[in-house]
C-alpha cells in the first residue's frame, strides 16, 4: 500500500480546487489559494511527482454516447487462480461497455461497472462476454437508476486535530 505524505492546508486547497475543475489555470488557482503563480506551480508539480495526483481525466456523459443504461455486475470467477484473473481482468478491461473493474473480497470476486445502450446490449454483454468464459461461475446484475458524484477526495482529518474544511 502506498505511503501518505504530509499536506498542509494549501496543499489541501490545490486538491479540492483541481477536482472540482481540472482545467483551472494556475493563475486564477493560484490567487484562489492565495499563492504566487509560481509556487502553485511548484506544488502542484510536488503533487504530481509524489503520486497524489495521478492525471487529469475528461468526464463524459455515457447517454450522450449511446450508452444511456448502466449497470453493476457481480461476478464470481472459478476457480480463483491467478493465470485465470488476468486473462480475466485484460479481457474485461478491454470491453469498450467496460467502465470500472473492482477485485473485491466476500462472495463475489469482481464488481464490473458497464455503460451499454440498451437492455438488449446488456444481455448480449452478460451472455457474450461474462457467462460464456469457462472461469466465471456466476454474474448478478443491477441495474443503476441513477449515478452522483462525491465531494472531493481528500485525507482523512487526524485525531488529535478537528476537521477543517481547507
Amino acid at each position: 500500500m502506498a505511503e501518505s505524505i504530509a499536506l498542509d492546508p494549501v496543499d489541501l486547497r490545490i486538491l479540492r480546487l483541481l477536482q472540482n475543475d481540472a482545467r483551472t489555470t494556475y493563475r486564477d488557482l493560484a490567487a484562489d489559494v492565495g499563492i504566487a503563480a509560481s509556487t502553485c506551480l511548484d506544488r502542484v508539480a510536488r503533487l504530481r511527482r509524489s503520486g497524489v495526483i495521478l492525471g487529469h481525466r475528461l468526464a463524459l456523459d455515457p447517454a450522450r454516447l449511446g450508452r444511456g443504461l448502466q449497470a453493476l455486475l457481480s461476478v464470481q470467477v472459478r476457480p480463483h487462480r491467478r493465470d485465470l484473473i488476468s486473462t480475466f481482468v485484460e479481457r474485461i478491461r478491454a470491453l469498450p461497455e467496460s467502465r470500472a473493474l473492482f477485485h473485491l473480497t466476500g462472495p463475489d470476486d469482481y464488481l464490473v461497472h458497464v455503460a451499454v445502450a440498451d437492455t438488449a446490449d446488456l444481455q448480449r454483454l452478460v451472455i457474450d462476454e461474462f457467462t460464456s468464459r469457462p472461469e466465471v461461475a456466476r454474474v448478478e446484475t443491477r441495474l443503476i437508476f441513477q449515478q452522483w458524484e462525491c465531494g472531493p477526495l481528500l485525507p482523512p482529518a487526524r485525531r488529535d486535530q478537528p476537521a477543517q474544511m481547507p
